[in-house]
């Protein structure tokens, strides 16, 4: 299964595929009706001002997702939202989980189903990244930080030696998991590994992009110059050509297991609590 995956998914299975080995099938299946349920309950006001203000904002270029389409994805979108922030009550809505979900509606065309997979993505996949704190995001930075001192130095090196912290260059690598800074056909094949793989194939991209274009980033000389190399190195052929993209992060990184990513998140979690 997983070298079918990594292959990528073709489009017509992908909606089912993520379904089903995300668990998100098997949580829409033992629980009918909680989806409508939701929508048809109590609303926090809040709530839905927050998620109302972004929708404009949610993929503004994509036809689906402007008010004068039919049907029009933004209030599916909406929708969504409005179930998902009411099912977490501890997380309600933070930018990103717009793109996210509008993703996953693209997708599986499918509401309900866009539901249970945003369920999965941020109740299991991505633990406490779109929490008021996000300590899980904020975690994730600093080891992707402690991986590149281990398999890439000079360019941790660099980022200390002109005070550029992980954050500032990557956040929105892992809360928008590449929407809209990969091409979509690479973005959807990193996705089909993520839902079943786990967050461990978000740090095989981002080592990946580091990794590959480490000479270019060493160019820079400054802060602002290296957050440009940041954005730059997003772009081009390498990251189009999503099939060989795919097969590098999987070997340009070397070995990375569950056990490193987690014990380098222990610490990181623990320094970050420490400094309050």
């Amino acid at each position: 299964v997983k070298r079918y995956i990594r292959k990528g998914i073709p489009n017509e299975h992908r909606a089912l595929i993520w379904m089903i080995v995300s668990g998100a099938q098997t949580n829409m299946e033992q629980n009918p009706g909680y989806y409508h349920r939701l929508l048809e309950g109590e609303k926090n006001d809040k709530l839905v001002e927050a998620i109302k203000t972004d929708m404009n904002r949610t993929f503004p270029d994509n036809v689906k997702f402007r008010k004068t389409a039919d049907p029009c994805l933004q209030h599916t979108l909406y929708n969504v939202l409005v179930a998902y922030g009411h099912h977490n009550t501890a997380v309600g809505y933070c930018q990103g989980m717009n793109f996210i979900a509008g993703y996953l509606i693209l997708i599986t065309k499918n509401e309900e189903e866009s539901f249970w997979l945003l369920d999965a993505l941020i109740g299991r996949i991505l633990p406490d990244y779109y929490s008021p704190a996000m300590l899980g995001l904020k975690t994730d930075q600093e080891v992707l930080g402690e991986l590149v001192k281990m398999k890439v130095p000079a360019v941790a090196e660099l980022m200390e030696r002109h005070g550029v912290m992980w954050t500032l260059v990557v956040s929105r690598w892992f809360i928008c998991l590449f929407i809209d800074i990969l091409p979509v056909e690479t973005v959807l094949r990193i996705w089909d590994c993520l839902f079943y793989e786990g967050s461990k194939i978000i740090f095989r991209v981002a080592l990946t992009l580091i990794k590959q274009h480490q000479a270019f980033i060493l160019e820079a000389s400054n802060f602002p110059d290296i957050c440009d190399k940041f954005k730059q190195i997003t772009k081009g052929t390498f990251v189009t050509e999503c099939h060989s993209f795919m097969q590098q992060i999987f070997t340009d990184p070397g070995s990375l297991s569950m056990a490193t990513i987690n014990n380098l998140r222990e610490s990181c979690r623990e320094k970050l609590l420490s400094q309050g």
